[in-house]
């Protein structure tokens, strides 16, 4: 069976479009066509033409000197976390756990050894507040009915590598991506709802 004819997880598949001709409304901004599908429960249709209830999908124009933006600021926090990731590994091999247990770089949570891009990672403060103004920036750009003046206090989902990375590629006009379900995936569908 075709991926498109059966989905055994939530998901939402992000892509990136400029149209060569058509604009929205008469900007001078030159603004990016988020296009945007998503499920909530796993599919399996056996008919194209009968459509799902849990199916969703829409498009937001978005300036594209803000998803630039808000990418560069992706990848410095991406590069940031991988670079605590590192000299946490390198310290952890030369320092007792029990002194790792009061560190504030980033640690992986050992419940029942999960994959690396599924562990929680902790991060130094400064890190946490890097995250905060990404995901400030992420809310912005794509709730429905932006509120600015209110940045984010807390991450609103559990931090993992596969998190950091999804968010990347969300913003990557060329490849666009695709998020299963998770803390990321349920974040993402509240804004755009």
């Amino acid at each position: 069976e075709s991926k498109a004819a059966n989905v055994p997880d939530k998901e939402i598949n992000i892509q990136w479009y400029s149209p060569p001709v058509a604009k929205p409304s008469n900007d001078t901004e030159t603004k990016v066509l988020l296009l945007y599908a998503y499920n909530t429960s796993p599919l399996k249709i056996n008919d194209i033409t009968i459509l799902s209830s849990s199916v969703f999908s829409g498009q937001l124009w978005i300036p594209l000197a803000r998803i630039i933006s808000l990418r560069e600021k992706l990848s410095h926090l991406t590069e940031q976390v991988e670079i605590l990731m590192q000299s946490s590994k390198s310290f952890s091999t030369s320092v007792p756990s029990s002194s790792l247990e009061q560190s504030a770089t980033l640690k992986i949570s050992p419940s029942n050894k999960p994959k690396l891009s599924d562990a929680k990672v902790y991060i130094d403060k400064k890190t946490e507040e890097i995250v905060k103004r990404c995901l400030s920036d992420v809310k912005a750009l794509l709730s429905v009915v932006p509120d600015v003046s209110s940045p984010l206090t807390e991450i609103p989902f559990d931090l993992t590598w596969q998190s950091i990375t999804n968010l990347e590629d969300m913003f990557d006009l060329a490849n666009g991506c695709t998020i299963s379900e998770g803390g990321l995936f349920k974040w993402i569908i509240s804004l755009l709802h």
